[in-house]
């Protein structure tokens, strides 16, 4: 045992197994529940208004307000902390990951607790996740967030609104907790969601395929990262059930995704004017995507595009010194979902070993820059004069613990 933990030691990965104990004790200590960085309308201040539920302008205002603050406003306007589906879908993923980790390396439970205990709470996790479906006529399982949602001023998320990104997090949870568990339950939940997708989805038609919607509401149909997780989910799908209606659904949008992809292997966010940005965390849900489409379908006609956009997202998005930025053009604000979706592109693309100096740069700079020592959990953004160092449970911690899951498993 001792000789493997001093190997760890060498290869500078006891931070890493720091880390991730002091932020799964924090998550468990805190019962998994949390803020959001945008629940601004759960204030019960705020619902307590007479015209607040009818002013579009005035939600934009807290929702914004609160998610910009450097200061949390929820206490004292009465936001209670609550279970986010994604951010308890995240946390399932970093409980199974632990157990894949435990199995092969036993002699780290006294650094990361027991095996037993990494698997009951998977099934505690799964348990409290198929519960927080989305209420609705749907067609399969899937998942929302715990709190309405204004994007824009004519354009409201009521809370629990299904969405494609929620959905897929939610059901490749399940599919992790039931290769541990082996409950075939869960998979059972997973599988479902893939009719969520095929039919309560709307398509937009580009190029030679479409793109998934955001959600079964009309609004947000030209994001990329969004439409591509929906081919991952119907991927994964089609691996264990052999559906060709998923496979070639998830082809068609996968086709349109390498269409809007630029020449120099970026994505911008979405078709619109108003999505030009190329930003970190969603090229490496794109690439992340594009990667599990091919593994699970065996169609290798787009690799050339998983390449380029990989090329650009190391080459754009990390600093020498393991700065993370948020955009390929500019740094600020840095945010920590960009350190994070960092490890779990580079395990999944299997290229952790090949730029393992780069992971542990940037592991370096966001535990030294971005993480409260005391607490164990990790800041939301930081920004050239105020940042924001709330302690998000689904934004910054359930989704640290699922990437350092990811480092761990690379060491």
């Amino acid at each position: 045992m001792q000789d493997a933990i001093e190997g760890l030691k060498k290869q500078g990965s006891m931070e890493a197994i720091d880390a991730f104990a002091s932020l799964r004790n924090y998550c468990e200590a805190q019962g998994f529940k949390g803020w959001d960085p945008y629940d601004g309308l759960n204030s019960k201040v705020f619902q307590a208004m007479p015209f607040a539920a009818k002013s579009a302008i005035l939600r934009l205002i807290v929702i914004q307000g609160f998610k910009r603050s450097p200061i949390n406003l929820r206490t004292i306007a009465c936001v209670p902390k609550e279970y986010n589906a994604k951010g308890v879908a995240l946390l399932l993923s970093a409980y199974a990951n632990l157990c894949q980790i435990l199995t092969r390396h036993p002699e780290l439970q006294s650094q990361l607790g027991e095996l037993a205990t990494a698997k009951a709470k998977c099934d505690e996790l799964s348990h409290l996740l198929i519960s927080l479906q989305s209420p609705g006529d749907y067609h399969g399982a899937c998942w929302g967030y715990n709190f309405d949602w204004q994007a824009r001023r004519a354009f409201l998320f009521p809370k629990h609104t299904p969405t494609v990104v929620a959905t897929t997090f939610a059901a490749t949870a399940l599919m992790s907790a039931n290769n541990v568990t082996g409950n075939q339950h869960y998979l059972d939940v997973a599988l479902s969601s893939a009719e969520f997708v095929m039919n309560d989805l709307h398509r937009t038609p580009y190029a030679d395929g479409f793109l998934f919607s955001y959600s079964p509401l009309k609004g947000n149909d030209t994001v990329f990262n969004a439409s591509l997780l929906g081919s991952k989910l119907l991927a994964m799908c089609y691996r264990y059930t052999g559906n060709e209606a998923y496979s070639e659904a998830a082809r068609a949008s996968v086709a349109a995704c390498c269409a809007g992809q630029r020449e120099d292997g970026a994505w911008v966010y979405g078709m619109l004017p108003v999505q030009s940005w190329v930003d970190s965390f969603h090229t490496g849900y794109n690439l992340e995507a594009l990667h599990l489409y091919e593994k699970n379908t065996g169609d290798k006609q787009f690799h050339e595009f998983v390449q380029r956009g990989f090329d650009y997202y190391v080459s754009h998005f990390f600093e020498a010194d393991g700065c993370p930025k948020y955009y390929d053009n500019k740094k600020y604000p840095i945010d920590i979902h960009c350190p994070a979706q960092l490890f779990v592109t580079l395990s999944t693309l299997g290229r952790f070993k090949e730029h393992s100096d780069l992971a542990h740069r940037v592991l370096d700079w966001t535990n030294k820059n971005m993480r409260d020592s005391k607490h164990g959990y990790y800041y939301y953004q930081l920004k050239p004069h105020l940042s924001s160092k709330i302690s998000y449970m689904r934004w910054s911690n359930a989704y640290m613990l699922y990437a350092l899951s990811h480092f761990l498993f690379n060491c």
